[in-house]
Order: C-alpha cells, then structure tokens, then sequence
C-alpha cells in the first residue's frame, strides 16, 4: 500500500505529494486525511504530514517507508481534506498553511490539549457505608466527610471532593486503595458559554408581514436541495437576527448543520446568548479569544457530532460539521472576514466553496454590502431579499451633518462641537444613552515642531508617533509596532523647545466631554481600555444595564449593538477613513457611518450628529440619508469606468526586505521577470501592472516595503503565473514575496 502525503512545513515550491510505503502494520490505521510521520530530506528527519490518498502502486524508486500514524482523533474528514486543498490552489498558500488553518491552533501536538476531570462514588452499598460511619475502623474525620458526601449526592467532581474542610489527597488514595472508592475518568469540555447554554427558552418568533415575505423566500431556497446563495439586505434595525433564526430552526428541522459567522466585534454576550438560550448545548463557539484548550474542546464537540450550530468570527467557516445546510454570513460588509495573514483567504469565498460541496445555502445579510455581493445580486448570481423598513415601525434617525470648519472659525478646538455637546446635554436630561464615534485613540494623533514643521515619527515605522496621556508626562506610541517613548522636551530634529499637539483622540475627546457635562458617565472603548480578557463585554454590559450615560470609543462602539436606551449618535470626525489612498475608501466611510448611525433610536425616535471637514461629500450626504441604493449607482458606474472590483480581479504582490537598496534591486527584477512571462508563456492573457511603489506605510518595524498591483481575472492560469513567481523569488535571500489576491486595500 502506497500512501501520497502532504508533509505540513516545508517550502512554498517543493509543496507537494511525496509517495510512502505503508509497512502492513500500519495499514489498518492509514487512511485519507490521516495524519503520519514519516522521513524527509537526505537527513531522513521525522516530519509530520497528512494521507492525500493512498493507493496500490508508484512510479518512484526506492520510496521510505511511513514511520508512524498519529492519533485519529486528529485525522481530516474528507471534505476537510478538500477544503484544504481549495485553500492552497485559491489562496497560493501551502498545504501545511492551509491544515493549520482549518485545525484550532497548536491541534497538532504530540500531547493533544485534552483536560480529564476525575469522578467518584462509593463502591460500598448504603448499609457497608453506614457499618463503616458507626464502626471503630475508620478514624480520619476527612475519610468520614467523603463517605457522608457521597452518600448524599451520589457521584462528585474530584475538584469538589477535594473542597471538604478536611479532606486531602492522601485520604482519597487511601479509600481508593481499600476498595472505599471507585474513581472514573472522562474528558473535561472546556466552554465558557455552558451558562448560557443551560439557560435554553425557545420562544415563538413573530415576524412583521415584510418580514415574513423574506423568510419564505430565505426558505424556498434552503429547500431547494441546491447549493444558493442570497443577500438578506435590510435597513439598520429592520429584524435580519429574527430571520436568520427563522431559517436556522428550518435548516435544523430538515436534519442540516448551521454555522453563523459574526465580525468580532460584534461576537458579544448578547449575541451569543441568544442563540444559546435558544438552541441549548447543541451550540458551540470559535473564536480567537477563547484558551487553546476551550477552541481545541469545541472543534471535537463539533466533529463528534455533538453540535448543530457553530457560532464564531472568520475562522469559525471551517467548523467540520458534518451534513452542512446553511451558512449565514452577518455584516457580510466587514473587512474582518478577509485573513491578512497566509493563507490569505475570505471567509465569503470558503462558505461558497463548502455551500457548493454540500448543496447548501450561503446566506450574506447586511444592510450596506459590499459593492461585489450587490452586485452579484443584481446580476442574479445570488437572491437578492430586500427589507426597507425598521421592525417595529420605528423611524431611521435623523442626522445632522456639522461643519467642523465653522467650529474652527468660532473658537472652538475641542472635538465636540456645539450642536453635539447641545444634543448631549437634551439626551442625559432625557435619562437616554448616547454612543460617539471616534476612530482614532490616544490623546493627540501627532507632535510637530512650530520651528522646522518636523513631526515626531517612530524609528522603525514610517508613521508619527500618538501622544497618549498616562503617569507623568504621558507617553509616545506607535500604534503599528507598539514602540513607546517619553515625550520630549525639544525637537529631535532641530532642538526647539516649542512642540505643537495636533490633531485628536478618544482620550482627548473624553477629557472634554468630563469638562464639558461633568455629570455625564462616560465609558470609553478602544484598544487602551480593553487589553484585559472580557474587559469589551463587561463594558458592553455596564452600558446595558445603564451604569454610564455616554459609550465613546472607536469602532468597536459600531457594530453590532442594539441598546434600546440609546437615541443619539455622534460621529466625531467622518472623515478618518474617506481620503485614503484606496479604491474602496468611499465604501468603507459610507458603510461605517451608516452602521454607527443605525445604532440610534433602535427603540424610539433617534438623532445622529455627523462632524466633518467636507460637509458637502457625497459619500456622508448618503450615509445620513441611510441610501444605499444611491450609493450603489454611484460607485458602481465608477468602478465600471475605472476597471475595479467587480469589473475585475485584483492582485497585490508585496516585497519585504530590511536592506531598502536590495529591497530596490529586486523590485526591478521582479517587474522585468513579470513582462517578460507576460509576452511568453502567459501572452494572451490580460493584465494591467503598476508599480512598484511604496506601499501605504513604506517602513514597517524596520522593514521596508514596495508592491505591485494587478488588474487581472483570477483563473487557473492567472493562479499559475503567480504561483511561478512566488516559485522564481522563494530562493532570494534577505526579501519575501508575498500574493494577495483581491487584497482589502489596494
């Protein structure tokens, strides 16, 4: 028996099968998906690698023979041996990359990371118990607490054995010598959301007539025994949650699997409770946050079977459910699907991918989509089902756009104008809650000099240096590589002693507001305040629950969130993200300032302000109005004209080198390699290259970086020609060359 193994770690262009003799044994335990160890190289080192396929017969001479088949606990199915092999021809990633990223991290050890928990009872009957309480043989009172224990309650959790005032590890191995005691052992599930769980209330969903009118469209398609694809795209506030339960329960009732991803930011108590409340312990959750431990638990309750809905972030699209119905994919918009790091996959085309394995139905819900999936709606290739109004008959907010160039005229320096602070004042009166957007941190965004115009930078970045206050005199950080440093008393540049502190912050803006409304409660949000495990939920929760009156923070206050209490918005500066050197700057602004909009009047009438520099920008005009659909029209006959997504694929290739003038001699190696493919092996074939050019941040902790930007139509051949240049550069010394295909910014 020939196996084909993938080895896990070596290099991008030997990454291939290699063929090994199974000894006969091993032959029961080799299979498709196994995971073995066999020799490698000339030195003949033990690596592990996975069972491609195993077969009678190869062409190859004198092959090795495997040395070893690791537990099958970890073996692949065969559709998750698919999906890896999806990964590593879509994303030009290894086949190793691509197992490390479908299996929870550090899956692969030689000790998996499983957790045992100790259980015992008494192997005494009642009347030899109570014979051995009265009789003179048993004097250790810690012995007698166990034995009275156990008699109540029957079996218990060593961990609660052990709590009894007198009891120690010596009387338990003692009783168990004796023959006192029967010790069992079980695998120990580790799931911080049990609670949750345990608390299951399946209560009746009703739905709005518009509602229901979606659903049965949602249904028609689960039904259909045909892989789909839909957009539910509704208005913020318009009941999407309701019906993406709705088609779970149906999906669910038809015998089929569920995974619902979720951006991480919106992955909150509130969230996950109420799908757990509702589907009880038949609910798992995978998420980056979780222990190594608990994601390891969690991925064997899903491939054991024990689980019919996986709620998690992007990674959560692997989940090896067997028997798979329905993928429901919400705030479909959100860049966090996309993986920046090999393999550098997006978790809409996985679920696409695995809906089209399994005759399942992909459903993308939003109410800004991206500009791609819209348009694959018009275009028919998914269902559009549009929702126009809020559930409930609850009006959109009102928004009010302020000119922050008036402000300046008028005085006033601080980040909150008048007409904010004005409607801050009416919504603390009013005992409601407000939530400001702010999507900078720190204090002051950079430090200047009033004699040479130098700006403090940091040394290993090509980015200045945030002042954010603290002990002392605060401090200087790189929000890039975390580089930190004490605030200076003079340039660094010419030696002047006067600094300027420009620009502002989420610190800065809270320091205001405390002056500003000195009875206010202001919980601020952002990377600072929120380092601490579950820090961002008790948050979340103290803002529910009415323990602060204003949530302020960057964008992790936007997503997700449905605060009944809250009825104002404030946008405290919209155009953080709109002139950004990237086609999908509009995009990103229109979709964030409509998400963070929507946060208000949930639950009543609401108000958003909205502060800018350019209060005549089209892009924020819409937002305020909430108009999509002119949006769209906009931007796609932009896109058209311009040749962007979706009139085109994209591809971005990076090179990364510490030494800048090799970093330049290899970019111009690469530009000419690439013309020269292009009018060879690859002529025909329509390209459009630019570049090279410095990339968005040049210096990157001491690495510079140039790339090369792509307009092509990713097919097996556009896939191959990256591949022989990833191939052609992998042997450079001192550069990487790094693909990304329809990279998030370009």
């Amino acid at each position: 028996m020939v196996c084909e193994v993938y080895i896990l770690d070596i290099p991008y262009p030997i990454d291939r099968t290699f063929d090994y003799i199974c000894p006969p044994t091993l032959s029961a335990a080799v299979h498709s998906g196994s995971f073995v160890r066999v020799p490698f190289g000339r030195s003949d080192m033990l690596r592990t690698g996975v069972v491609y396929q195993v077969k009678e017969q190869t062409d190859k001479e004198q092959i090795k023979p495997v040395h070893a088949v690791l537990d099958d606990r970890l073996s692949l199915s065969e559709e998750m041996l698919g999906l890896c092999l999806f990964l590593k021809e879509y994303t030009l990633c290894t086949f190793g990359e691509a197992v490390r990223t479908v299996l929870p991290p550090n899956y692969l050890k030689e000790k998996p990371n499983i957790r045992y928990r100790r259980v015992y009872r008494l192997a005494l009957s009642r009347e030899e118990a109570i014979e051995l309480l009265e009789g003179k043989r048993l004097r250790s009172e810690g012995q007698r607490q166990v034995i009275r224990y156990l008699m109540d309650i029957g079996t218990a959790d060593e961990t609660l054995v052990r709590a009894l005032p007198s009891v120690s590890s010596a009387h338990i191995r003692a009783m168990l010598d004796k023959g006192w005691l029967c010790e069992t052992c079980s695998e120990d599930v580790r799931n911080p959301y049990a609670a949750l769980c345990r608390e299951a209330s399946a209560e009746p969903i009703v739905l709005s007539p518009a509602q229901q009118t979606a659903y049965e469209k949602v249904e028609s398609l689960l039904l259909s025994g045909k892989a789909q694809g839909a957009l539910l795209y509704g208005v913020t506030g318009s009941g999407k949650t309701k019906i993406m339960m709705c088609a779970i329960d149906r999906a669910m009732a038809e015998g089929r699997r569920v995974i619902l991803l979720v951006p991480e930011i919106a992955l909150t108590p509130q969230t996950v409770g109420l799908f757990c409340r509702r589907y009880g312990e038949r609910v798992a959750v995978m998420h980056s946050s979780l222990s190594e431990g608990e994601r390891a638990d969690a991925y064997r309750r899903i491939r054991g079977g024990e689980v019919d809905l996986v709620i998690g972030t992007r990674s959560a699209v692997f989940a090896p459910l067997a028997n798979l119905g329905l993928i429901v994919i919400d705030e479909e918009h959100e860049h966090t699907y996309k993986s920046e790091n090999d393999p550098k996959y997006h978790a809409r085309d996985v679920a696409a991918f695995r809906c089209g394995q399994t005759r399942a139905l992909m459903l993308l819900c939003s109410a800004t989509p991206s500009i791609e999936s819209f348009y694959k709606a018009k275009q028919g290739v998914y269902t559009l089902i549009p929702l126009r109004e809020r559930y409930g008959g609850y009006r959109l907010p009102k928004a009010y756009i302020v000119d922050m160039r008036e402000e300046l005229r008028l005085g006033n320096t601080s980040p909150i104008s008048a007409r904010l602070l004005e409607e801050l004042t009416g919504t603390l009166t009013d005992g409601k809650q407000a939530i400001l957007f702010l999507n900078r941190r720190g204090y002051n965004s950079q430090i200047s000099c009033k004699s040479c115009g130098e700006v403090v930078t940091c040394p290993r970045c090509s980015v200045s240096l945030t002042y954010h206050t603290g002990p002392g005199d605060g401090k200087m950080l790189c929000h890039l590589c975390g580089y930190t440093d004490r605030v200076p008393r003079v340039c660094p540049s010419c030696g002047h002693d006067k600094l300027s502190f420009l620009g502002y912050g989420t610190q800065k803006a809270e320091g205001d507001l405390s002056q500003f409304l000195p009875e206010g409660r202001i919980l601020r949000m952002d990377a600072d305040t929120t380092g601490q495990k579950q820090a961002f939920d008790r948050m979340l929760e103290d803002f529910r629950e009415g323990d602060a009156d204003i949530l302020l923070g960057t964008q992790m206050v936007t997503k997700g969130h449905d605060f009944p209490r809250v009825s104002l918005v404030g946008v405290i500066l919209a155009d953080t993200s709109l002139y950004i050197s990237d086609f999908r700057a509009a995009e990103r602004t229109f979709s964030l300032l409509t998400q963070v909009i929507g946060r208000a009047g949930r639950a009543g009438d609401g108000a958003a302000v909205i502060q800018t520099y350019s209060p005549d920008n089209e892009v924020i005009r819409l937002a305020c109005r909430q108009d999509y659909d002119a949006f769209y029209e906009g931007e796609i006959a932009l896109r058209r004209s311009l040749v962007y997504p979706p009139f085109c694929d994209m591809a971005q290739l990076t090179l990364t080198s510490a030494d800048e003038g090799w970093l330049l001699r290899c970019a111009e190696e690469l530009t000419q390699l690439m013309k020269k493919r292009l009018q060879e092996d690859y002529r025909g074939i329509p390209f459009q290259v630019y570049g090279p050019f410095e990339a968005q941040v040049y210096r990157l902790n001491d690495k510079f970086r140039l790339r090369i930007v792509v307009k092509c139509k990713l097919n097996t051949a556009t896939r191959r020609f990256f591949h022989s240049l990833l191939c052609s550069f992998s042997s450079k010394k001192n550069i990487s060359l790094a693909v990304d295909l329809n990279p998030l910014t370009v």
